[in-house]
This record gives C-alpha cells, sequence and structure tokens, in this order.
C-alpha cells in the first residue's frame, strides 16, 4: 500500500536523539498511512545499519558524505513514495497526533501547498517560528518603533515573529524547516523541480518558502493544533552558527532582492542594531 505521507528524517552522529523522533512518531501517529525515510549523513558516531536493527521498518538511505540539510532532504524525497512529504527535523519530539492533524488540514485545502505544526521549547514555551519576508520598509518600521502607533492585534497580524503569540491559525511568509509539510506537486513548480540546496546549513527553509510564495499559487499555513517539541541545536556547528546563518542570509537575499536592496538592508540593520547595543550598554553605566 502506497502511504498517504512520507516523512524524511536527517540523521549527523545524533543517533539516540533521531531514535527519540522515530520513536515518538510511531507512539503519537494515527489515523495515517505513513513511512519513515531515515537519510544518514555520513555519521561516524556509530554504524546506521544500527538504525535498521532498531527500526526495521524504516527505509534506510545511506549518504557516502555529508551532504547536508538541504541536499540530504532531497535525497530523501527521492526515495519517498508519497504525495504528501514530512520533512521532519531529528532534534524534534511529537506531544500529540501531529502528523495527521497536519495532513487532514492540508489535503482538504487545494490552496494550501505547506503546513507546520505549533512548535515549543522543552519547557513548554513558544518557538516564534511564523515570519513574514525581509523588507526595509519592515525593517524601519520595527527600529523607528513606528510599530508602536499599531494595535496589538495589527502588530501581530503584519509582523508575526514575537508579536504573535502562536496560538491561532495564520496564513505566513516563510517558517522553520523543523515541520515542514508540503504536497509533492510543489516541487514541479520549483526552478530545479526540488528543494533548493543553495545551503549546506541553515537559511535553506527561508528560501523554500520565498519560492513557495513567489513562484507558486500555493499558500503557507501555521496550525497551532498540531504540536511538537523542538530541542534544538542537535547537529550544528557551534559558534560557527550564528556567523553561517548571518552569510546565507546575505547570499539569499542577493539572490531574491538584489544587491542593491540588500546593501541597503543590512546598512540600516547593522547599523541600528550596533546604535541598539551601545544605547543598551550606556544604560547599564
Amino acid at each position: 500500500m502506497t502511504p498517504q505521507i512520507s516523512i524524511i528524517i536527517i540523521n549527523y552522529n545524533t543517533f539516540e536523539m533521531t531514535s527519540q523522533c522515530i520513536e515518538s512518531v510511531y507512539e503519537k501517529t494515527k489515523n495515517v498511512e505513513f513511512e519513515i525515510v531515515l537519510v544518514d549523513n555520513a555519521s561516524t558516531e556509530c554504524n546506521a545499519d544500527l538504525f535498521a536493527e532498531r527500526f526495521p521498518s524504516v527505509i534506510l538511505v545511506k549518504s557516502k558524505e555529508n551532504i547536508g540539510f538541504a541536499k540530504g532532504n532531497n535525497l530523501g524525497i527521492k526515495t519517498a513514495k508519497s504525495d504528501v512529504i514530512l520533512l521532519l527535523n531529528s532534534d524534534t519530539i511529537l506531544v500529540n497526533n501531529a502528523v495527521s492533524i497536519c495532513y487532514d488540514r492540508l489535503v482538504k485545502d487545494k490552496n494550501i501547498g505547506l503546513i507546520t505544526s505549533k512548535l515549543i521549547y522543552p519547557n513548554g514555551n513558544i518557538q516564534h517560528q511564523c515570519r513574514r519576508f525581509e523588507t526595509i520598509s519592515l525593517l524601519l518600521t520595527e527600529q523607528l518603533r513606528l510599530h508602536k502607533l499599531w494595535t496589538k492585534e495589527k502588530r501581530a497580524k503584519i509582523l508575526l515573529n514575537g508579536y504573535f503569540n502562536h496560538q491561532t491559525e495564520i496564513e505566513t511568509d516563510r517558517i522553520w524547516g523543523t515541520f515542514f509539510m508540503l504536497k509533492r506537486e510543489i516541487l514541479n513548480a520549483l526552478p530545479e523541480k526540488k528543494l533548493a540546496d543553495t545551503f549546506f546549513m541553515y537559511g535553506e527553509d527561508n528560501e523554500w518558502c520565498y519560492q513557495i510564495r513567489r513562484l507558486t499559487p500555493f499558500k503557507i499555513l501555521y496550525f497551532p493544533d498540531a504540536v511538537v517539541i523542538h530541542k534544538m541545536g542537535g547537529s550544528n556547528f557551534g559558534e560557527q552558527k550564528t556567523s553561517m546563518i548571518h552569510y546565507n542570509k546575505r547570499i539569499y537575499m542577493r539572490k531574491y532582492y538584489g544587491t542593491l536592496k540588500t546593501k541597503i538592508y543590512f546598512f540600516l540593520h547593522d547599523n541600528f542594531i550596533k546604535k541598539h547595543v551601545i544605547t543598551n550598554k550606556m544604560n547599564t553605566i
């Protein structure tokens, strides 16, 4: 039987954490036929075949080298059989029947192409993953505190992020790649007929969402009925993470916004940030 949904999980040297993620999928997922495609990115921690021993029904794909998050997911998608794909981070634990809840909402609405769940930290706090695309106007609105003139409801709807309480369903520009459920037909509308793999790690979800919103007729939906714990930082590059995120963001913006807008954006961003930091330090003296 062809599964209704294919769940792609990438592993790199996080055997126990990834195993906990897989166990939560089996424990919590009901009322939907699914397969799990596990892509091991040439882990050195242990033999990837241990996954097959612990989870015989998992489809194990072993990459000969660490090809990163985006390419790893594309490799998994090639193996996946379903018309609905869920990219699920290995540092997640399902709290409820999140897969089925999002699947039902996704397939019932032809206008929605991508859906995500509510993400929470292990302590229960909300992760603010709903975002708008970066624009100079929104940057200035926040930095000049113009949004203070708006109602709380207007700030939440327009700015999202921490202004939005993440308790209600909402259409958004972009979401994190942590719990990223999409219809396979989206891929056919993308330039390379696959998810963009410009980045090895960090920032790929920005590009995916930008292409989906700009190049396809589909909407992106945040659906908080589904709840997932996101531990964050399972596989990362330590102190290099922040610099990688900023470096990739510049590349992404130059690609889709152009060099001039990108330079203006970061000039304003960096100068406002520096001024804000200096002001805060002076206030503490």
